[in-house]
């Protein structure tokens, strides 16, 4: 004898599947969180562009920086200020300018670049006479440039990066600016000029503390301090620019650059810093 097959056996079969399906769907992990059930840290991106000085400050700064904010992937580039600026305005897509001057971000903001509200001096920076030569003393700036044994001085552009120009301000005030002229090789940036000092292209240069305050060049050579009162303030300055105004990460690295870790570290590397807020 043969049964009927039962019409409500296939209709069965798909409600306990769709069944299944949603159960499965209501348990799975949802977009933003753990398997746990608990808030995943969004992830978010950082793009700094920095001043060539602030090259090996940044190491400590942004390792500290992403301690506190481990979901930030942090990408930077590090050049001279006005090159900077050119490549901001030129469509580069930064989020927050680190220049050796307070100049250039007002200059990039003047150019519809950058937040202007944002603009914040959070370090101030020392120029030094710098030498990896062993047989040469750099007892003072006008010594230096009239030993005749020095054959190359190295700065920085004046024209581009804050270093250069406090360079030549300090020639000048010390009318020492004829005779080094013809020994004076210059760098796009200061980090370059420190680079002819190290490889013995240049005898000595005109660079920023920061750098042979470095782990990398702290045992290098000897320098001097070049007088304060010979150039103009150093003000480091950093600004949003309009990309990094709309960033919460930008913000808050920009914050950071005020808090009580982030001026340790800057006063290590040999910056003086502004008041507490």
């Amino acid at each position: 004898m043969s049964c009927a097959a039962n019409p409500d056996r296939p209709r069965r079969a798909r409600a306990l599947l769709l069944a299944a399906l949603s159960a499965a769907a209501l348990m799975a992990p949802r977009p933003g969180r753990a398997g746990d059930g608990r808030e995943r840290p969004p992830h978010e991106s950082l793009s700094v562009a920095a001043a060539a000085n602030l090259v090996y400050a940044l190491d400590a700064l942004d390792a500290a920086f992403q301690k506190a904010n481990a979901g930030v992937e942090l990408t930077r580039q590090t050049g001279a200020s006005g090159s900077l600026v050119a490549q901001i305005v030129n469509g580069a897509p930064y989020d927050l300018f680190l220049s050796a001057d307070a100049d250039y971000p007002r200059r990039l903001a003047d150019r519809g670049g950058a937040d202007r509200a944002s603009l914040a001096v959070f370090a101030y920076g020392r120029l030094v006479l710098w030498t990896t030569r062993p047989s040469l003393e750099p007892a003072s700036l006008a010594s230096v440039v009239r030993d005749p044994s020095v054959a190359r001085i190295a700065i920085a552009n004046p024209d581009i990066a804050p270093y250069g120009r406090a360079a030549r301000q300090a020639l000048e005030r010390l009318g020492l600016m004829t005779e080094a002229g013809t020994k004076l090789v210059m760098g796009e940036s200061v980090a370059q000029a420190a680079q002819f000092v190290e490889t013995g292209n240049a005898d000595a240069g005109l660079v920023a503390l920061s750098l042979v305050l470095s782990p990398r060049l702290r045992e290098r050579g000897r320098w001097i301090e070049v007088p304060r009162t010979l150039y103009e303030p150093i003000e480091q300055a950093a600004i949003l620019t309009n990309r990094g105004a709309a960033n919460p990460a930008a913000r808050r690295y920009l914050a950071f650059l005020a808090g009580g870790g982030a001026r340790k570290i800057l006063e290590d590397f040999g910056y003086g810093v502004p008041p507490s807020p």
